[in-house]
C-alpha cells in the first residue's frame, strides 16, 4: 500500500479574533504529483502551507508527512518556497549555494548551478542588485535543487515577468523528484494548469468546493480548469 505523501485531517486554525482560517480541512495527497491548491486570496491557502512545514499551528486536526505525523524531523522531507523572498539581500548568490549545500544534506548543488546559468543569473552577484523577479527565480531554483519528499510552493509565477513562467514550471516539473509531490498555490490558473496533474478548488474556511485529476475532469467538463475556476466560484458564496 502505498503511504501519501501528505495528509491533513480535520485540521482547524483560527485568528486571535476568532475568525476561523480553516476549519475541519481534509486531504491526502499521493507521491509522483503535480498537485494545484486554487482558490481566492484569504481563503487560507498560504496558512496551510505555513501549517504543513511548522511556521503555523493548527488549532486541532492532525497533519503528516509520508506517514508520519509533522515534527520536526518531517521538516528535512520538506523544501519550501513562501509567497515573498527572505533571502538577506546583502548576500551573493554563490554565498547563497554554500549555505544551502551545508544546511540541507539533499541539496543538488549541480543541478542549482545548471539552472541558475540557464537563466543567465551570475553567481557573484549580490541578491540586493537583482531585480524583484530574478531574487524570486534564485529562491525557486534554491528550493527545486533539493531532493525533497514535498515541495510546497506559495505562488511561484506571481512575481515573474510572462516571458520566464514557461521556463519556471518546465523548472518545477523537471527537477522534482518524480517519487515527491509538489503543492502550488496559485491564482494564475491559466498559466499553472498545464503543469498539473490533480487540483483542489479550495473556498472559504477550507471549503473544498472541487477536486479531481486535472485530466479528467476537463475531459468530463469539456471545460479548462480556469473556466471551472470561474463557473465554481461565482456560483458560491465563496469568492
Amino acid at each position: 500500500m502505498n503511504v501519501p505523501v501528505l495528509t491533513c485531517t480535520n485540521i482547524t486554525k483560527s485568528y486571535k479574533n476568532g475568525f476561523p482560517v480553516l476549519q475541519n480541512f481534509n486531504c491526502s495527497l499521493p507521491a509522483g504529483k503535480i498537485v494545484g491548491l486554487l482558490g481566492p486570496n484569504g481563503c487560507g491557502k498560504s496558512t496551510l502551507m505555513k501549517m504543513i512545514c511548522g511556521i503555523l499551528v493548527p488549532d486541532s486536526g492532525e497533519i503528516t508527512v509520508c506517514g508520519q505525523p509533522r515534527s520536526e524531523a518531517t521538516n528535512g522531507l520538506i523544501s519550501y518556497l513562501p509567497e515573498r523572498t527572505y533571502f538577506n539581500t546583502w548576500m551573493k548568490v554563490e554565498e547563497l549555494i554554500s549555505y544551502f549545500s551545508e544546511f540541507y544534506a539533499d541539496f543538488d548543488d549541480d543541478a542549482a548551478r545548471r539552472m541558475l546559468a540557464d537563466l543567465e543569473i551570475d553567481t557573484e552577484a549580490k541578491l540586493k542588485t537583482l531585480s524583484k523577479g530574478t531574487k524570486e527565480k534564485v529562491q525557486l531554483i534554491m528550493v527545486m535543487a533539493r531532493r525533497a519528499k514535498l515541495y510546497l510552493l506559495d505562488e511561484p509565477i506571481a512575481g515573474v515577468d510572462p516571458a520566464a513562467r514557461d521556463y519556471i514550471l518546465q523548472t518545477i516539473v523537471g527537477n522534482y523528484n518524480p517519487e515527491a509531490t509538489v503543492l502550488i498555490t496559485t491564482h494564475l490558473i491559466y498559466d499553472i494548469e498545464p503543469v498539473l496533474d490533480e487540483f483542489v478548488f479550495m473556498g472559504y474556511g477550507g471549503q473544498i468546493m472541487m477536486s479531481g485529476v486535472a485530466d479528467d475532469v476537463r475531459a468530463e467538463q469539456g471545460k479548462s480548469l480556469d473556466e471551472l475556476f470561474r463557473e465554481v466560484f461565482r456560483c458560491s458564496k465563496s469568492y
